[in-house]
């Protein structure tokens, strides 16, 4: 191959990657924006996504098949499961700790992702899951790069997301109140916004878009474990510190970079696959040191 082919073939791995890792660091930055939480348990739901759009397309693939319109059923499903069960983690182990220590609600989100792994865990005893589908190997050629169908259905599914959320955060009310309270709560319930069901609404989008990402690698590598979201759990939060952490368009920049980087970065000599995290994370730091706040971020200062 040449050189061209390699940088175009390694351009359309970059995107798929890109897009999984962008739609897991959105939920991290939608909020962290709101209530300034880390949240670590963020990529076990990404896991939770993908088994439970394992189960469903388990379920229906008898009457529907386990093509696209299975794998999109399925998609949805889960991510109404996914984001009710985020919007309950919200309600019993986040909403009682708001006025707590910074610490002392990280501490809980450390420990939600321990029971969330864990918990699955016990349920597989820890095997890899063959994530079955009929999608195909079918692409398009240009030349010497190949691109399957299942590459740009997902790259524009993950695509048709973000642009949706985009578009509700900076169209719709509840957008605007979700922007609102990460400026000031305080403010919001004076203006009779009702900031605790606004949160639980932040909750219910970012895992809902975590579940759909796991859903989408599931079907794209063929094989889903519990202890998937722990690496691109990282990752993603890597991609949101990248982009600006609180910014959705950082969130979304962040994590096509981050996917675009790795695969490039493999190609660099003594570099290779076994070295991506060492890269991707090396990038993290050299950016903290030069730019802090992240590509799109801004400097905040705290009120006394």
């Amino acid at each position: 191959m040449t050189l061209q082919d390699i940088l175009l073939q390694q351009l359309a791995n970059g995107l798929i990657l890109g897009s999984f890792y962008a739609l897991v660091a959105l939920g991290y930055t939608m909020v962290y924006g709101i209530i300034k939480l880390l949240n670590f348990a963020h990529g076990d739901l990404y896991m939770i996504g993908a088994f439970l759009g394992f189960l469903v397309l388990s379920v229906l693939s008898p009457l529907i098949g386990d093509s696209w319109v299975g794998i999109m059923c399925s998609m949805v499903l889960s991510m109404i499961a996914v984001g009710l069960l985020g919007v309950l983690i919200q309600r019993i182990a986040y909403q009682p700790m708001l006025s707590a220590p910074r610490l002392s609600i990280l501490i809980t989100a450390l420990a939600v992702s321990m029971i969330l792994s864990n918990g699955v865990l016990a349920f597989t005893d820890g095997e890899y899951l063959a994530f079955s589908t009929d999608l195909g190997y079918e692409g398009l050629e240009f030349g010497n790069v190949f691109i399957t169908y299942t590459q740009m259905v997902l790259v524009g599914a993950a695509a048709l997301l973000m642009s949706a959320l985009y578009l509700f955060v900076h169209r719709t009310m509840y957008g605007k109140a979700m922007r609102a309270i990460a400026i000031d709560k305080d403010a919001c319930r004076l203006m009779g916004i009702h900031v605790n069901r606004i949160i639980a609404l932040t909750f219910f989008i970012g895992t809902s878009l975590a579940a759909s990402a796991g859903i989408m690698a599931g079907a794209y590598y063929g094989s889903i474990h519990f202890f998937m979201g722990f690496v691109i759990g990282l990752k993603a939060f890597t991609a949101a510190v990248i982009g600006g952490i609180g910014s959705i368009p950082g969130a979304m920049l962040g994590g096509l970079l981050l996917g675009l980087l790795e695969s490039f970065g493999t190609q660099i000599p003594f570099i290779g696959t076994e070295w991506k995290d060492v890269f991707s994370f090396g990038i993290l730091i050299l950016l903290l040191v030069f730019k802090p706040t992240g590509i799109l971020g801004r400097t905040e200062i705290e009120r006394m």
